[in-house]
C-alpha cells in the first residue's frame, strides 16, 4: 500500500498519465517503497521532490518515414524520454517493437533511473524506441530505418547529454548504422554517444554478455544469503533474446542446469540441459524461431507452442524476456514446485500480484533493477573506455562488472535491513536507488 501522505502524488501521476499502465505499475511499486523513508527523510517531501522523480525531463516524439524493399514509403514512431539527469547524462536503451508506445518508454525511463543509481556510476536515466519491427525485414530495410531514426534523434543526444544502447530489437547491427548515421549527421567521431558497439569502433569486451551475465552474479549472491548457490540447481530461463542466451552462459558455468528456454510462439525443454551452442546458431545467427531446437536436438527435447514456461518445475526462475510475463498463476505454479529464487532478466518481467506471492511464500527475489543492472554498468564502463581512448581486457571488464553486481546486492540488502525488512530486495533497490537520486537533486535545486 501506498503511505498516505505519498498517495496524492499518485493520484495525480495517474491523472496525468491515464491509460499508461505499465509506467503507472512502475511509479506505483517505487512510492509503495518510499513511506519509510519520508518517514526518516521528512525533507524528500518538501520541494515537490518525488513529484519531479516521477515526471520526465524531456519527452521527445517524431515521425520516421523510410523506405522499404518495395520502394514504398513506412511511417513509424520514434520515441527519447529523457527522464532524469541528477546523476549524469541520460543513459539507456532503445526498444524496436510493435508494442512500444510513450508508456512503455516512459516506464522503462523511470526504471532506468533507479538501476542507474544503483550502480554507483554518474550516469542518469532515460530510455527511447520505436514501433518498428525489425523482424523480418532485410538488412537494407533496417539500416534505412536506422538512418531515418538517427536523422531525428541525433540532434537530441551527445556523450554528455544523452548516451543510448540496446535494447529488445537493438542488437549490434541496429547500433551499427544509428552510429553510422550520427558520425555522418555529426562530422565527429564521438564514440561514447552509443553503447553497445561493436569491438571494431569503439565497443567494450562482455558488453554482450553482461546483463545476462550480471543477472547471473546476483542471483548467485542471493543464494549465498541462504548458504546455496547455482551448483546442482535447475534452472528455467525465458526467452532466447541476448539477455537469456548470456544469463544461460553464465548460469551454466556456476553450475547450474538450464533446462528451457522460450520466445514469443513458446517454449522448449531439455531435461539434459539447454544447447547453448545450439541457441546461439537458431537465433544469433539464423534469426529463427526457438522450435527449430527440439527439431534439430532430437529425442531429449520437446517443444511446446504457447503456454507458459513457469509450468517446468524449476529451482530457480529468470524471466528474461519482457514486462509482466510472468503472472500470479504463473507465481502459484513456481511456489507449488518449490521455486528457491526468482531474479529478473527483464525489465518488470513479474506482475505485482507475482511478486507479491514470491516474498510471502519466502522465495528470493530480486527485481530487474537491481538484478538487470550490469547491462547498464558494462554501457558506462563502455563511455569510461571511450573518453580514457582506452579498450580493456574481458576479463578485467567482467572483474568489474562482478564487483558493480556485489555492490549494488549488499546496498539493496543493508537498505532492506536499516528499514527493517529483511531480505525485501525489492524495497532495497527502490529506496537505495531513490537516496541517492534525492540527495542529488537537493544539492542541485529546483531544476
Amino acid at each position: 500500500m501506498i503511505d498516505e501522505k505519498l498517495q496524492p502524488i499518485f493520484d495525480e501521476v495517474l491523472r496525468r498519465n491515464a491509460g499508461e499502465s505499465e509506467f503507472l505499475q512502475a511509479v506505483q511499486e517505487v512510492l509503495e517503497s518510499l513511506g519509510a523513508v519520508v518517514a526518516k527523510h521528512p525533507e524528500y517531501a518538501h520541494n515537490a521532490l518525488i513529484e519531479r522523480i516521477c515526471e520526465p525531463e524531456r519527452q521527445i516524439i517524431f515521425r520516421v518515414p523510410w523506405v522499404d524493399d518495395r520502394g514504398e514509403v513506412q511511417i513509424n514512431r520514434g520515441f527519447r524520454v529523457q527522464f532524469n539527469s541528477a546523476l549524469g547524462p541520460y543513459k539507456g536503451g532503445i526498444r524496436f517493437h510493435p508494442s512500444v508506445n510513450v508508456g512503455i518508454i516512459k516506464f522503462l525511463g523511470f526504471e532506468q533511473i533507479f538501476k542507474n543509481a544503483l550502480t554507483g556510476l554518474p550516469i542518469g536515466g532515460g530510455k527511447g524506441g520505436s514501433d518498428f519491427n525489425p523482424r523480418g525485414r532485410s538488412d537494407g530495410e533496417v539500416m534505412r530505418f536506422c538512418q531515418s531514426f538517427m536523422t531525428e534523434l541525433y540532434r537530441h543526444i551527445g556523450e554528455y547529454t544523452d548516451v543510448p544502447a540496446g535494447d529488445i530489437g537493438v542488437g549490434s547491427r541496429e547500433i551499427g548504422y544509428l552510429f553510422g548515421q550520427y558520425k555522418r549527421l555529426t562530422n565527429r567521431y564521438e564514440a561514447g554517444v552509443l553503447t553497445g558497439k561493436g569491438l571494431v569502433y569503439g565497443g567494450s569486451r562482455a558488453r554482450t554478455e553482461a546483463t545476462g551475465y550480471g543477472t547471473a552474479y546476483f542471483v548467485q549472491e542471493m543464494l549465498a544469503t541462504r548458504a546455496a548457490d547455482f551448483d546442482g540447481k535447475r534452472v528455467v530461463v525465458s526467452g532466447s533474446g541476448n539477455v537469456a542466451i548470456y544469463t544461460i552462459e553464465k548460469v551454466t558455468e556456476f553450475g547450474g542446469k538450464v533446462v528451457a528456454c522460450s520466445d514469443s510462439a513458446g517454449y522448449v525443454v531439455d531435461d539434459e540441459g539447454i544447447d547453448l551452442d545450439l541457441v546461439k546458431q537458431i537465433k544469433e545467427v539464423r534469426r529463427g524461431r526457438i522450435s527449430e531446437y527440439a527439431k534439430l536436438k532430437g529425442s531429449t527435447a520437446s517443444y511446446v507452442e504457447g503456454g507458459s514456461i513457469w509450468e517446468v518445475p524449476c529451482d530457480v526462475a529468470l524471466p528474461s524476456a519482457t514486462q509482466n510475463e510472468l503472472t500470479g498463476k504463473d507465481a502459484r505454479v513456481l511456489i507449488e514446485h518449490g521455486v528457491l529464487a526468482v531474479g529478473e532478466g527483464a525489465n518488470m518481467p513479474c506482475t505485482p500480484e507475482a511478486v507479491k506471492l514470491f516474498q510471502e511464500a519466502g522465495v528470493l527475489f530480486g527485481p530487474g533493477k537491481a538484478a538487470n543492472a550490469g547491462g547498464v554498468a558494462t554501457s558506462a564502463l563502455e563511455m569510461q573506455q571511450n573518453a580514457s581512448r582506452d579498450s580493456w581486457t574481458f576479463e578485467q571488464t567482467e572483474e568489474r562488472l562482478a564487483a558493480i553486481m556485489r555492490d549494488i546486492h549488499r546496498r539493496c540488502a543493508e537498505t532492506a535491513d536499516e528499514y527493517g525488512k529483511p531480505g525485501d530486495y525489492v524495497l532495497g533497490a527502490n529506496v537505495a536507488g531513490f537516496v541517492r537520486v534525492a540527495e542529488a537533486m537537493e544539492a542541485l535545486g529546483v531544476v
